[in-house]
């Protein structure tokens, strides 16, 4: 990684969060209280305001700031990780890109992997500015409480969506950041994302759900809090405290986009189905999103993928179903992923929508001893489309909030994808063996 100004250049090390002494779960509370923040990348002096940042200076919990460790040597040399602690809420960054002598080329995430910007290019001597709104999430529960998070979520050994610092990803073909800013952003209106592993902020390649690409396609002042996590259905995501801790985050004018069917259609107890217990537990996080004053937008649950010879079949039609039955009768938008994504996989067709999905040889990746061939769960390519459908059933169905998206968020038809060699999303560092997410 080549930070412009200062030709910082970071190590892919086997570096251990114990060898730095940083906590993810505790940092000093007279860095996480600053929450602001002016960081500077270059040579010589920073410019008023600005915390000049020495090249390889790793995170310190009491200073609040610095390069994080990556935990694989294999992984490419051309990302860093940087940290900085906040308190939770939402933060408007502000990054200049560029150097004086050469073209740059980078790509930014968030937190877990939430693409941010995308490919911004710069000439030799030329400088871009780009900002975007990213949300930081806590475990506590405003209210009292913790929310119950899983394994995967607490790491090891770093899971950047549940901790006490914005954590920014950098890389591309060939990065430069020139400096940072970081500060609140407490009037962004928020849209927070309830479902399952299809939506989440997926931690390792080469999986990824539509959730984190979303992000990329939002103007500053629109934060994604992307609250969907594997394995869950309605009925987990609630007992888990997680609907508690979306509405504990929410404000008036915020969005709750609420997605699900994956995991709700293994509930196999007497009366369980999309049309009883489904439907009534969907129309309970409506209610209590609108208590709170928050917009409700419900989305059908994408297509797995199953062909039949050269048909593309549906695995949950009723519960897509189910879930524009609620959207008529609570009078809620729907937007019907469903639909979008049935058009998506069969424009690919049976073999090269596998592209879409992970299927991948053994030893693609690092630890990886065994093909992965996984018919529900999408990569950067699939989940990136499907972010693209989003985009479109936002357009169609949320108006308000399409007025929102970012400029350059384009057109899309689900029935003319872009071709998978045309969506280079530079993969993020392994921080473990490759394994699939909880939910089928």
């Amino acid at each position: 990684m080549i930070f412009p100004r200062s030709g910082l250049s970071l190590r892919w090390g086997a570096l251990l969060l114990g060898a730095l002494g940083v906590s993810w779960f505790s940092v000093a509370a007279s860095a996480a209280e600053k929450s602001e923040w002016r960081f500077d990348f270059g040579t010589g002096e920073a410019p008023a305001g600005f915390t000049r940042v020495a090249r390889e200076a790793a995170y310190e919990a009491e200073r609040g700031y610095g390069f994080l460790p990556q935990g694989n040597a294999a992984a490419p040399s051309a990302v860093a990780m940087f940290g900085a602690a906040v308190l939770e809420g939402n933060y408007t960054v502000t990054a200049r890109f560029g150097s004086a002598k050469e073209a740059t080329a980078t790509t930014i995430k968030a937190e877990s992997r939430r693409l941010m910007i995308e490919k911004v290019e710069t000439a030799a001597g030329k400088f871009e500015t780009r900002t975007f709104t990213v949300n930081v999430r806590q475990p506590a529960i405003s209210g009292g409480g913790m929310t119950l998070l899983n394994s995967r979520e607490q790491g090891p050994p770093v899971k950047a969506d549940w901790d006490t610092m914005l954590t920014l990803e950098i890389s591309g073909a060939h990065p430069g950041v020139a400096s940072l800013e970081i500060r609140p952003a407490s009037e962004a209106v928020t849209v927070f994302i309830a479902g399952d592993s299809t939506v989440t902020n997926q931690a390792k390649e080469p999986y990824a759900g539509w959730g984190q690409m979303l992000p990329r396609f939002f103007g500053p002042g629109v934060a994604v809090s992307n609250q969907a996590e594997s394995g869950l259905a309605l009925s987990s995501f609630e007992g888990q405290k997680r609907l508690e801790k979306v509405l504990s985050m929410m404000k008036a004018g915020d969005y709750f986009f609420i997605q699900f069917g994956h995991n709700d259609q293994k509930d196999k107890r007497e009366g369980a189905g999309p049309f009883t217990t489904y439907k009534a537990r969907l129309k309970k996080f409506v209610a209590a999103a609108r208590a709170k004053g928050g917009n409700v937008v419900l989305v059908t649950p994408m297509e797995r993928r199953r062909w039949d010879g050269d048909k593309i079949g549906a695995t949950l039609a009723d519960y897509a179903e189910a879930v524009r039955q609620v959207g008529a009768e609570e009078k809620v938008p729907v937007i019907d992923l469903n639909a979008m994504s049935l058009k998506f996989y069969g424009a690919l067709g049976a073999e090269k929508s596998m592209k879409a999905f992970v299927f991948y040889p053994a030893h693609t990746f690092p630890g990886q001893e065994k093909a992965l061939q996984d018919n529900t769960h999408h990569n950067a390519y699939g989940a990136y489309e499907l972010a693209r459908c989003m985009v479109e059933g936002i357009k169609a169905q949320v108006p308000e909030l399409a007025k929102k998206l970012a400029p350059d968020a384009g057109t899309f038809d689900p029935s003319k994808p872009d071709a998978p060699e045309q969506v280079a999303i530079p993969a993020s560092p392994l921080t473990g063996p490759t394994e699939k997410p909880a939910g089928s």
